[in-house]
């Protein structure tokens, strides 16, 4: 049994029944995993938040949204998080840390360097993202970081950080079986997009082809206080037929009847929903025919396309980022190169079965499959942390043209390391 420490972000609370928060969202999904695996999970984190294993309370709230200005509070609050965070590493019974973001890495390195701990950080964002500061070029640098595993979350971001010595790939994960699901297609359903609305989701591009085919389209995200997303969302207007915000909607009841169903039976084409939860937004997917997924930049990984067929709903996608590793083409949805061919594959969806949908997911995106990789990579980093002290190559990142693999693979259910 190894303990582990996640050192958590603060955007959102660590819950499963977030909204938006798809860091957080993976965090829970990672504590879980390891949890049921027999690990012993610390998760440092706010006290709104809600864990499997152990909560390590560093806040009492998380600063509740993922963009907001910068301010002398935030800075505080995100200061006491960190501290907090290092004070529970500093009592001595953590084998390895996890992080999810660069200055948090950098922070937990600098401030636990003498213990000689293992850290592994996921790379949830693009490169770009990193690359804008100065500190990116600290972990570049051959002798800057030892002990330290960066471990991007696709084959295609592991390529965005070229230059960068990372591990093997660890797909996320989601708690499949918590996902209702159709076993035939939904004929007479309607599009279904979901994410940030922003000009890189594409939700005009998915209304396009919501018009240019006649079907019924409902968007779902939140948009965030940015200027560029709030002039996109404001051009957006002028093409939905219908706001209503369901996101306020009352648990009581049956959800599909008293809300789902009275929008699919009005004469509105184009419908913007807002932000949903958690459990709506599993009910959305699950009646819906298709799940858009119109991208326009290259996107790292995308959990809506594996929370759609987990529900057994196709995603038809534009081929960006990760997305070919992620649906199975003409197998759990179509991988398209254009929106014409986003439209032909409207008229082609039906022809996907929804259990392959759904069996796709459990075979390659399950908590069980990225908890068993974490794993093994947990357990290889404590052996390099004995390497180091017994004087051995302390490297775990170089700057080396040609990364060397680390991590585990995952066939069927065993779970198989590979070495350095």
């Amino acid at each position: 049994m190894l303990t582990v420490l996640q050192v958590a972000t603060l955007n959102q609370p660590i819950r499963s029944d977030l909204g938006y928060g798809p860091i957080e969202t993976v965090i829970h999904n990672i504590d879980k995993g390891l949890h049921t695996m027999g690990h012993r999970s610390i998760v440092a984190c706010s006290g709104d938040s809600s864990v499997n294993g152990e909560h390590s309370v560093t806040t009492e709230q998380s600063i509740g949204d993922y963009w907001n200005e910068d301010s002398s509070e935030k800075r505080k609050t995100l200061g006491i998080h960190l501290s907090k965070a290092a004070d529970r590493i500093r009592a001595g019974d953590i084998d390895v840390i996890h992080t999810h973001d660069l200055r948090t890495a950098e922070y937990i390195y600098d401030t636990v360097s003498d213990m000689q701990l293992p850290i592994v950080m996921t790379l949830h964002v693009a490169a770009k993202n990193y690359l804008m500061e100065g500190t990116y070029r600290r972990w570049c640098h051959p002798m800057s970081s030892p002990g330290v595993y960066c471990l991007p979350i696709s084959a295609y971001q592991k390529q965005d950080y070229e230059g960068l010595n990372t591990g093997d790939v660890v797909h996320h994960g989601i708690d499949f079986e918590k996902y209702p699901h159709k076993d035939s297609p939904d004929r007479e359903g309607y599009l279904f997009t979901i994410g940030r609305v922003t000009p890189d989701k594409g939700q005009d591009k998915a209304i396009e082809v919501a018009r240019r085919t006649g079907s019924k389209l409902i968007i779902a995200g939140c948009v965030q206080d940015k200027t560029a997303d709030r002039d996109f969302f404001a051009g957006l207007r002028r093409s939905v037929d219908l706001f209503v915000d369901v996101g306020r909607e009352s648990d009581d009841g049956d959800y599909h009847e008293n809300v789902i169903r009275p929008l699919l039976e009005s004469d509105k084409q184009i419908i913007y929903i807002g932000e949903v939860g958690s459990e709506h937004k599993k009910l959305w997917y699950r009646h819906a025919r298709a799940t858009l997924f119109p991208i326009q930049w290259g996107e790292p990984f995308g959990l809506v396309l594996i929370e759609s067929m987990a529900c057994g709903t196709p995603v038809i996608a534009l081929n960006r980022g990760a997305v070919p590793e992620i649906v199975a083409d003409g197998k759990t949805g179509f991988v398209v190169d254009s929106l014409d061919a986003m439209i032909v594959a409207v008229s082609c969806i039906d022809g996907i079965d929804p259990c392959e949908c759904r069996r796709h997911v459990e075979e390659n995106f399950s908590i069980e499959s990225m908890a068993c990789k974490y794993s093994g990579l947990y357990r290889k980093a404590v052996a390099g942390r004995t390497a180091m002290s017994d004087g051995r190559n302390p490297l775990l990142i170089d700057y080396i043209p040609e990364a060397r693999g680390c991590g585990t693979t995952v066939r069927g259910d065993q779970c198989q390391k590979t070495s350095l």
